[in-house]
């Protein structure tokens, strides 16, 4: 008696309709019982509703669907999932009310693999009265965005939204068009996005975001204007924040401020988040006073705000801007740690980084994902191939080698360390495989000159639906450049805008001219620089240079220098390839001469650096070193290495490393 004289002076107290209270005791009526739980939950109010859930179990009473989803809608917000799960289970004839209260409950708490379990529950139990509707799908898309990006399951996912007939819900196909986007199919997306007879602000809002999260920058700028012409909906702040992103990344800072000016002339509220996009990309085009004078202006900040001037000074090369900056803030937040990691990395103040992750760490805070594959470039640059190992086993112990760019940085860490067959054994564990990660594979292999794996993993990549950048086409011509592969080289080359609507940039253009030159096709490989529909960059000229230093072409090699000596003044390695076409010509006072400009111009040659890691730890060697204490053995297992070369028929060059500056 105890127990209910407590819980009715609980309820009392409670504004609630005094009837329903007392039926509620007395008659133990579920749906009374069910608004009671919802009131509670509502209020914050826990241990109420759990005193009336215990009334429930002291009477055996099974509660229904609509009393059972209140629970688990109150447990859920309480944090208890597994009471919540407890509740799902022993409802008696479950509905899609009470699994779709479940399925909510596991998507705000980003329990995905349980999302897609129950859902697969729900799926193998059809029937008419367990017709999965709206919110059921839109918790399926939810984990399956978290945990899969794959555009072949996003088709199968809206095929059987098509089959159940709820393509006519604007909520779930706004949801559709995020998981698309999110897939890197931005054109099924948008084809679903231009198909829709109605569209709200979350539509374009999808869309817009889509376009500015994937990289199709001027394509997000587009879609925005179109949206200002349509005059039907106006954009809002969630619009401003995607759109400026876009401008920051493509550097329009004419269009940035068209947008600024559009949220002032539209009186959006300049919340925190548009603040914070406005630094972010005024920071980013450069106009960095500006950017600094609006955070001072800010009378609330966050770490975004601090992040992203930062982040602004580390990518114009600003460092000591961005530290002192840094250092006068009293308790930077991970968000902030992050920034300026990245930004030394970016900066190749690699030295500095590994003390400053320490410092981090002392400081109470946890790297995350974001600092992991920051990081990771440290020992790829170092050749730490033990250090990078020892970062994958925090990586796997704190479960960040689940996130894709953690796991791409780790693929990209062990191809530049020589580690192919981790590279490949972390790229296979991988799951929900998208674009970047297929790339940071190709561009492994690439590297090491295995072209015909390479392309090998770029025509499975278009197998499984995956669409390639820019950058994946990089890739895998720079991969035909290091083997020679001529004919397939030409193939993907002209598919880039024939198949897949990607105009070629002046790197792809450097690729193919090392292909040509590689197989010594010089006369074609200057004829194709010569029609080059962009003006050609430091990376063509020095490819088609390696051409003529293969091919002894000593006055190609001339013209070629002569565009490279205006472009890039201070590469030492043209004077030398250069001056040794003519040495091998017989010409040695042009040689000379060369030699002598390069003197003049006070220029030297920077000594080649390697390491190598050992049991004493990482070792630094230059070309013709010999201050190792082990140096006689070192150049006697050399000769002995040469000259198995040598039998093998290989022709030895001298000055071998200025081959791969440009190729």
């Amino acid at each position: 008696m105890t127990h209910v004289n407590s819980l009715s002076l609980n309820i009392q107290n409670l504004r609630a309709n005094s009837g329903q209270i007392q039926r509620a005791l007395q008659t133990l009526d579920c749906g009374a019982y069910g608004r009671l739980i919802q009131h509670f939950t509502d209020h914050r109010l826990p241990r109420q509703a759990k005193q009336l859930h215990a009334r429930l179990i002291f009477h055996s009473v099974a509660p229904d669907n609509f009393l059972a989803s209140k629970l688990i809608n109150f447990y859920s917000k309480s944090n208890s999932l597994i009471q919540a799960r407890h509740v799902f289970d022993k409802i008696t004839s479950k509905s899609i009310f009470s699994y779709n209260a479940m399925l909510i409950a596991y998507s705000v708490h980003d329990m995905y693999t349980d999302t897609l379990r129950l859902f697969s529950s729900l799926a193998s139990s059809y029937s008419e009265d367990l017709k999965p509707d709206n919110f059921t799908i839109t918790c399926v898309l939810k984990a399956l965005t978290g945990l899969f990006h794959d555009s072949r399951l996003a088709k199968e996912v809206h095929s059987y939204v098509l089959r159940c007939g709820l393509d006519s819900s604007l909520f779930l196909v706004n949801g559709l068009i995020t998981f698309y986007s999110r897939c890197d199919d931005v054109a099924s997306a948008r084809a679903l996005f231009d198909g829709m007879s109605k569209r709200d602000i979350v539509s374009w809002n999808s869309m817009i975001a889509g376009y500015s999260q994937g990289g199709f920058y001027e394509e997000c700028k587009a879609l925005f204007r179109e949206m200002l012409n349509s005059l039907v909906l106006r954009p809002d702040g969630v619009t401003v924040v995607s759109v400026l992103q876009a401008c920051g990344q493509s550097s329009d800072i004419v269009f940035g401020m068209e947008v600024h000016n559009f949220v002032i002339e539209s009186h959006i509220k300049m919340d925190l988040w548009i603040c914070n996009a406005l630094i972010g990309m005024y920071a980013k085009c450069g106009s960095l006073d500006y950017a600094r004078a609006l955070l001072e202006e800010m009378s609330d900040k966050d770490e975004v705000s601090y992040s992203a001037i930062i982040s602004g000074y580390m990518v114009h090369g600003f460092v000591e801007k961005a530290m002192d900056l840094f250092q006068v803030m009293k308790r930077p937040g991970l968000s902030t740690w992050n920034a300026v990691i990245s930004g030394l990395v970016q900066n190749n103040r690699h030295e500095a980084v590994l003390d400053l992750v320490r410092e981090m760490q002392a400081s109470g805070v946890r790297p995350n994902a974001v600092t992991i594959s920051s990081i990771f470039s440290l020992f790829s640059h170092f050749s730490n191939l033990k250090g990078g190992k020892e970062i994958h086993g925090y990586a796997v112990k704190n479960r960040y080698d689940r996130n894709i760019y953690v796991a791409t940085a780790i693929i990209d860490t062990y191809g530049k360390t020589g580690f192919l067959h981790g590279a490949q054994r972390v790229f296979d564990w991988f799951k929900g495989r998208s674009l970047i990660i297929w790339t940071a594979i190709i561009s492994a292999y690439a590297a090491h000159g295995d072209a015909s794996k390479a392309v090998s993993l770029f025509n499975e990549m278009l197998n499984n639906g995956i669409q390639p950048d820019p950058v994946t086409f990089t890739a895998v011509l720079s991969a035909c450049a290091h083997s020679g592969l001529m004919d397939k080289a030409w193939d993907i080359f002209n598919a880039m805008s024939g198949q897949y609507g990607i105009q070629p940039s002046v790197e792809h253009y450097a690729c193919m001219v090392g292909v040509l030159s590689r197989a010594r096709r010089i006369s074609e490989a200057t004829e194709f620089v010569s029609k080059m529909p962009v003006k050609p960059s430091a990376k063509v000229w020095g490819a088609l240079l390696y051409g003529a230093s293969i091919s002894g072409d000593v006055e190609l090699g001339k013209f070629v220098c002569d565009h490279l000596f205006e472009i890039e003044p201070e590469n030492t390695g043209n004077y030398i390839i250069m001056a040794n076409l003519y040495s091998q010509a017989g010409r040695w006072d042009e040689a000379d001469r060369v030699r002598e400009k390069m003197k003049e111009t006070g220029l030297a040659k920077i000594p080649g650096r390697s390491w190598i890691e050992c049991s004493g730890g990482l070792q630094s060697f230059v070309a013709k070193d010999t201050s190792s204490d082990k140096s006689e053995q070192i150049y006697l297992i050399l000769e002995r290495l040469l000259g198995l070369m040598r039998e093998e028929g290989y022709v030895l060059q001298d000055e071998v490393e200025e081959e791969s500056a440009y190729v």
